[in-house]
């Protein structure tokens, strides 16, 4: 029995009146079953987010009419589905969400109706919190972090010394924010928060990807920065070993929900010798007194951490492919069930073909037809061809029989006979027409049809 309440289904009844299916689509993605919202509704708004013809705005502004309802399970689920949007649909729906000046005002919002409304209220704040700051992530970098190109020749390790410092605090913020949610895996109790933690828990595997290789990059551009670039750096790598340390708890807890051990990706932790290094290095350039180290020692430590890192990265791309992989075989599987259905049916309901002229392998059969062109036989002695109101022929005339036949196109094709003209001119049998036989030769002294004699006879009248 479906678990959709009184008001979801009036709400999709006045969209259905009013002929909105987006706003359809978005109520029924976000009733009050306490369920995840269902993939075909998910799906339809990802394909709308890709069509030109569709109001981004007015899709995103009926997400957000949402979020104002005073039931937890619907604000959740339309936080889920922006967050969905937000991953799997059109850039344009994210670009939009950046430009806004404010997204999801849920700062205060609590939901009293109960003991679980209290407790999914506090997750319902941090994971509003989040979509806002990965929109405001988006309008200071102008791409999404847990889609760039990533490797030795992505975007985070392409990226120059400059541009790197500022970038990295941003995921960092990111990334603070994520982690925040800061759920247990025995608060995991429902299908709603459920489905925003596995959003979330791809979001955390491709943010810190991109993280680390930001790291990276950093690691390699650390020795030659100035001086006040090395102490930006250095406070930077040293939030990143504390971070490292929380991503880890929130794998656990993914861990422990059930999701499988291969998607979660194993995390490498760089020397603690790399640290020295790093703060040696900024002290020398300060001017500091410090231990003397050469440059193959600090190069050989540098390698190391950056070899450990970049095994972490990879660790991270593989869970990703695997992901991917996982997404294009769910898509062929569901293509080949399609297929197979269409086949039963068309198995069940076979087409059959109406037309008396069927082709088959390239030979023409032709089954018994209406011959169109030729004058029909007069088969019947009580209903001659010339007793037709429309056969134009004399009444004394008989039609000539069709000695000749020729098929073309597939019909018999029937020459009309030439019928001789006579010298006399066309004398029309009217009686013969009107079915008075034995007047039919009744013709007055010129040697034409008398009609008054024939159909008005003289009668002897006694005086």
């Amino acid at each position: 029995m479906s678990g959709q309440s009184i008001t979801d289904r009036i709400t999709a009844a006045q969209h259905s009146v009013t002929g909105s299916a987006i706003s359809k689509t978005v109520c029924k993605a976000t009733t009050h079953e306490i369920m995840g919202p269902k993939k075909k509704h998910l799906d339809y708004l990802i394909q709308c987010t890709n069509e030109m013809n569709v109001n981004i705005p007015q899709l995103a502004d009926t997400l957000f009419e949402r979020t104002t309802n005073t039931s937890w399970v619907v604000v959740f689920k339309s936080l889920t589905a922006t967050h969905h949007l937000m991953v799997y649909g059109n850039e344009r729906f994210i670009q939009y969400l950046a430009s806004r000046n404010t997204l999801f005002n849920l700062s205060n919002f609590l939901d009293k109706s109960g003991l679980q409304g209290y407790d999914m209220s506090t997750f319902i704040r941090r994971y509003s919190r989040y979509l806002n700051e990965k929109a405001v992530s988006y309008r200071q970098v102008a791409f999404d972090f847990t889609k760039v190109k990533r490797g030795s020749d992505g975007l985070m390790r392409t990226m120059n010394t400059e541009k790197l410092l500022k970038t990295i605090p941003i995921i960092q913020s990111q990334m603070d924010v994520l982690l925040d949610f800061n759920v247990n895996a025995n608060e995991l109790t429902n299908g709603v928060i459920n489905a925003a933690f596995m959003l979330l828990f791809k979001d955390a595997i491709r943010l810190f990807a991109a993280y680390n290789e930001g790291i990276i990059n950093l690691l390699e551009k650390y020795f030659d920065m100035k001086k006040v670039q090395c102490k930006d750096g250095l406070d930077i790598y040293k939030k990143f070993l504390t971070r490292m340390t929380r991503i880890s708890e929130f794998l656990k807890v993914a861990e422990q929900v059930g999701i499988d051990r291969g998607d979660i990706p194993d995390l490498s932790q760089a020397p603690s010798s790399l640290l020295d290094a790093l703060e040696q290095h900024l002290a020398s350039l300060e001017g500091k007194k410090v231990k003397d180290s050469t440059a193959a020692s600090r190069a050989s430590t540098l390698s190391n951490a950056v070899s450990s890192l970049a095994n972490t990265g990879i660790s991270f791309t593989k869970v990703d492919e695997r992901e991917k992989q996982a997404a294009l075989e769910e898509e062929q599987a569901r293509l080949k069930a399609l297929k197979e259905q269409r086949l039963k049916e068309l198995q069940k309901n076979p087409t059959t073909d109406s037309s008396p002229v069927s082709t088959v392998g390239g030979t023409i059969s032709s089954a018994p037809a209406i011959d169109l062109f030729s004058t029909p036989s007069s088969t019947n002695s009580t209903s001659k061809a010339a007793n037709d109101l429309l056969d134009l022929q004399p009444a004394f005339q008989q039609p000539l029989p069709l000695s000749t036949t020729s098929t073309w196109g597939g019909f018999t094709a029937s020459p009309t006979p030439h019928q001789p003209q006579n010298s006399r001119g066309l004398n029309v049998d009217f009686d013969s027409v009107f079915g008075n036989n034995a007047n039919a030769n009744n013709l007055d002294s010129t040697g034409k049809y008398s009609y008054m004699q024939s159909h008005f006879p003289l009668f002897p009248i006694s005086l």
